[in-house]
Parts: structure tokens; sequence; C-alpha cells
């Protein structure tokens, strides 16, 4: 059998490298002969430059830029020819921030404006952004600062800092990226502003409450009011993903891609399904959030074009089996079940994903599209 495994990452607990290893291992020790190819994934969000880089080659530029709370942290541009691409999960990612530290209304984008400007001067004429994972909520305020946008000392404080923000002058900003093409990698399609913007979608996870929420969606209509006096890019679709970073590319000329598709296109994920006898993708919760154009279901509508089955292996699994069926998904396999418990699952994650995936390869090709041998 040719089985190709193209996990995203377990978020938590593994990478998307460490879970592909992980259901090989599990894969072989069932069937030795097996032809195990591990395609790891993301879809712009943590392991965007380590997946790509795996996949395409390139060159790594390392880089020190400011971290989310001003400190300075490591990372990595991908240069392949005349294009980069940048993690910005690596300059303000949420796992970057200590839990007791998180606060939206500090942590700024400043870092990934240095590693677009590193890019740029490597000579990139194409920037490519893979958003997700971020600490931040500042509409890009602190990217935009780092590219020499003013006032610097407001733009790059985090989001609570633009509160009242009356004028900005971001004509510098486009200076420093005129004639490159910017690509904003996510398939979030939030606004900026509102109920389903980036301040009351996002903002409770990176630790803000309820009366955080709302100071910040009105500190980014002010940022918005100084920045996009038209009204069109705040409603943009993609322009609430990362805390606004994405409004913050759009303000620059940039256009919003889903980071899935260039992903898989990177890898040449179609391809490889075409001569597969099986796919198998993860990721953390496989949900019906999971159905809405995240990682799995562009794995699964690949493998469904070629007619090759796609199982599912995830943390834990909540989406309907009817919806994952009709995506494309033969059977969903949850870690939380197979181990026992959450806390094993997540203690031991590694070594239970390898269980797993050996429990598969021992029952498949016989099983139901919802995870059970007949």
């Amino acid at each position: 059998m040719r089985i190709v495994i193209a996990p995203d990452k377990f978020a938590g607990t593994l990478t998307a490298v460490e879970a592909a290893e992980a259901v090989a291992t599990g894969w072989r020790d069932v069937h030795p002969g097996a032809d195990t190819r591990t395609v790891p994934l993301s879809d712009g969000g943590p392991g965007f430059v380590e997946v790509l880089h795996a996949a395409i080659g390139g060159r790594l530029l390392g880089c020190e830029v400011t971290g989310p709370l001003g400190a300075p942290v490591r990372a990595d541009v991908l240069l392949d020819g005349d294009t980069a691409y940048v993690e910005s999960a690596l300059a303000c990612g949420l796992h970057l921030v200590p839990a007791a530290d998180r606060d939206p209304a500090r942590t700024t984008t400043r870092g990934v404006g240095e590693l677009i400007a590193r890019a740029v001067e490597a000579g990139a004429r194409t920037v490519v952004v893979g958003m997700g994972g971020s600490s931040t909520n500042d509409g890009g305020a602190g990217m935009l600062a780092a590219l020499g946008a003013g006032p610097a000392d407001r733009l790059a404080a985090g989001g609570g800092a633009l509160a009242g923000l009356e004028a900005a002058d971001t004509a510098p900003a486009l200076r420093a990226v005129e004639g490159v093409r910017l690509i904003a990698a996510t398939d979030v399609d939030n606004p900026l502003l509102g109920e389903h913007g980036a301040s009351a979608v996002f903002g409770p996870q990176k630790g803000a409450d309820p009366g955080a929420v709302r100071a910040l969606d009105a500190a980014l209509a002010d940022f918005a009011d100084a920045t996009d006096p038209e009204g069109t890019l705040r409603a943009a679709p993609g322009a609430g993903a990362a805390g606004g970073l994405g409004y913050g590319l759009l303000v620059l000329g940039g256009t919003v891609e889903s980071g899935v598709a260039r992903v898989l296109e990177a890898v040449g994920l179609d391809s490889l399904a075409a001569g597969a006898d099986l796919v198998v993708t993860g990721e953390g919760s496989f949900d019906f959030q999971s159905l809405r154009g995240k990682l799995p279901h562009g794995v699964a509508r690949t493998a469904a074009r070629h007619g090759v089955p796609c199982v599912v292996t995830a943390g834990a699994v909540s989406a309907d089996p009817d919806e994952a069926a009709k995506a494309g998904v033969t059977a969903a396999y949850s870690l939380v079940e197979s181990a026992g418990s959450t806390e094993a699952a997540m203690a031991r994650s590694a070594e239970e994903l390898r269980a797993l995936a050996a429990a598969i390869a021992r029952a498949w090709p016989r099983v139901d599209r919802a995870g059970r041998g007949d």
C-alpha cells in the first residue's frame, strides 16, 4: 500500500512534522512494507515556514525581531527565488506569551513588519504572510509601524493604544513595499470589526474578557477610521485574520488567499494523492469548523478527486459524520477515545497517535465512515 500522511499540527501537543512521523511509524509497525509518504501541512499558522521549507527547499534567513511583548525573538524567513514566506506566529504567536501575561491590548505585530522588511531587503518581490495562532489584536498597526508608518509610538504599542487615534501616516510603509506583492495566507474570512470581527471572535482566546473585547473593537474602529476612511477594507473577508493583521496587509495593497490551497499546491498533494491507496490527515480538533475550508477539508477533497479514501486522526472528533462524508472523509478517529482520556492523549500524544495509527492499519480497509471495524 501507498499511504500519504498529511496532517496539520495537533495544537498544544504535536507539530505537523511530529504528527506525520507518529502516524507513519504506527502504520509501519503493522505493515513494515508499506510505502508511507509523510507530508506535514499548515494552513498558514504555526509551522507554515517549516512545512514549506521541507516541501520546496529554499533558503532560511535567520532574523531577530520584536516579539509580541517587545522582547526580541528569533524567526526565519523562507526565501525561494524572488518569493519569501513569512510566518506571523514566529513573531507574534500566542505561544510566545506566558498565559499569565496574555493581553491583546498590549501585544504587537511589529515583528511581522520587521520580517517583511528583511524579506524585501533580501530581494523578495512577493511576500506571502502565513497567518494564524497570533497573540495580537492590533489590526496590523505594529507591522505598519515597523515599515515606517506613524505615529510609531501609538501604532506599535498594541491594540489598546489605538483608542482615540485620529490620524495615521501610512505613506512611508507603502513606499517600503512599493513593487512588492503582499499576500495574506489564511482561511479565516472574518472582517475586522463587529460581532464576527477580530476582537469578538478571537480576542477571548488571547486573554480578552468581554469588556476588553468591546474596548478593542472600538480601538480598531478608530484605527480603521484613520487608515481606511472609505470604509471598504475593514469589511473585506480576511481583514480580521490574526487579530486584524489581514487588515494591515490590505492597507498596504495586499490580497487575501487561501493558506490551505497555497500549501497544498506547494507540497504537490494532488499528484501524491493520485497515486495513493489511502490518505491520512489530522489536527487537534476535528469539528464543524474543520469542514468549512480548514486543512483536513482541503486534504479530503483532494483525495476525493482521485477516488482515494481519506482518514482523519484528531485529538477530539465532533464533526457530523454525514457532513464529513460529503467532504470526502471516509472515517474519523479520536485520540482521546483511543487513549482513554484527555489527560492521557495530551501527556503521551506521540505514543498514543502511533498506537491509534497502528490500530487503524490493522482494521483497514474494513472500516465504515464512522471509524469502526466491520
